[in-house]
């Protein structure tokens, strides 16, 4: 089966389209769009796939529609009058890579919109926020944990002081007391009155839920997808693996796995799902010789790398001996020793899916409580097993 990370979705193909266009100031403020049936020829694809990338658009607050007279670029008037200052709170950027590209579309659509981000690493002045100078802090591999939830509770006081609009913040995880920062966090701002987006998770275990609005990607769904795929390669026995203390969507993914598994009639005992450390060769020879796993689905791609070099150390074959998937798709995950076959997150529209909900909180603070979840993509490698 090929690789399905190469054909790049129609959707987000006439997103950039016009984005470029409307960036390079090739399509100009006021100006009037192709219609829906003139893209539809253009691209040679369906109305609602334009229409899908149209509303994107709109939600970025590049373009408007106007009932009657078509789609229009927007107009620095149609942008708000008021310029705004975010803020962005990422204390473990460096350490999940699916950030970065989050965090840098984030950027993008702010400083189109004419607003400013003052990065969660700095207490300058948000001028400096720049997705280079933004990088530099947070994402230092070499600070202690503590140190970084220390600088991360630091900038939410920041925050505070500086007036943000909004704040977008990705709970902290793998700590014993990530619990007590999150709640500490939230609730400063949340006195602050400042509206509060959560990227990728969650800050309360499934089925609990917090009162703040959500953006990720339906882990269920993405997990049952994987799984499926794997028992369509004809492995059945499939173990998952994570890290202690995870993020609740590694919860969501185990519940979608285990959902596949039952649905295809093959039920998975208690012990196949397992938490420890995939760098650990006894953790992991205890694992193998328990559940005799004919494939192991991993939380996220770093668990399935590290586990892979474990395996590879121990003489077992991947896929031969034993079948390993990810979750994320991170950069590297095509390069390693056998391809990983992983889901893969919509980092892009993540970003432009987040600045639009916290637009539309900022405008509407009543709206109901709101989760949104958009759909991981499937790219399989060889690590599946997969021809």
């Amino acid at each position: 089966m090929p690789s399905q990370v190469a054909k790049k979705r129609k959707h987000a193909e006439i997103f950039e389209y016009l984005e470029r266009a409307i960036q390079s100031g090739e399509r100009r403020a006021g100006e009037r769009l192709p219609s829906e049936h003139e893209l539809t020829e253009l691209f040679q694809t369906s109305r609602p796939t334009v229409a899908r990338a149209l509303r994107e658009l709109q939600h970025a607050g590049l373009i408007e529609r106007r009932a009657g007279s078509g789609t229009f670029v927007r107009t620095p008037e149609t942008n708000g009058t008021a310029r705004k200052l975010f803020g962005l709170l990422i204390p473990e950027l460096g350490q999940a890579e699916i950030f970065e590209p989050i965090c840098a579309q984030i950027a993008r659509r702010i400083q189109t919109l004419g607003h400013s981000l003052l990065w969660g690493d700095s207490g300058d002045h948000p001028e400096k926020g720049t997705l280079a100078d933004g990088l530099k802090g947070l994402d230092d591999v070499s600070l202690g944990l503590a140190t970084r939830l220390s600088r991360a509770e630091q900038a939410c006081r920041n925050f505070v002081e500086q007036g943000v609009a909004g704040v977008f913040f990705a709970p902290v995880e793998f700590t014993s007391d990530e619990g007590k920062t999150n709640q500490s966090i939230l609730a400063a701002l949340d006195r602050a009155r400042i509206p509060v987006i959560l990227l990728d998770r969650d800050t309360v275990p499934f089925p609990a839920r917090s009162r703040f609005d959500l953006v990720g990607i339906d882990n269920v769904r993405g997990s049952y997808v994987l799984t499926q795929h794997l028992i369509q390669q004809g492995r059945r026995r499939i173990g998952f693996l994570a890290r202690p203390r995870s993020a609740p969507t590694v919860e969501r993914r185990i519940a979608g796995y285990r959902e596949a598994l039952w649905d295809a009639g093959a039920t998975p005992a208690r012990d196949w799902v397992r938490f420890g450390d995939p760098g650990d060769a006894a953790f992991v020879r205890a694992f193998l010789k328990a559940v005799r796993p004919e494939a192991i689905i991993c939380a996220n791609d770093i668990t399935a790398a590290r586990l892979m070099q474990v395996l590879f150390a121990q003489g077992l074959r991947v896929p031969e001996d034993v079948g390993v998937v990810g979750f994320d798709d991170v950069k590297y995950a095509q390069w390693l020793g056998v391809p990983l076959t992983t889901m893969q997150q919509p980092c892009r529209e993540l970003g432009t899916v987040a600045l639009s909900t916290l637009l539309e909180r900022i405008a509407q603070p009543d709206l109901p409580l709101r989760t949104v979840l958009l759909e991981p993509r499937l790219v399989v490698r060889q690590s599946c097993g997969a021809p």
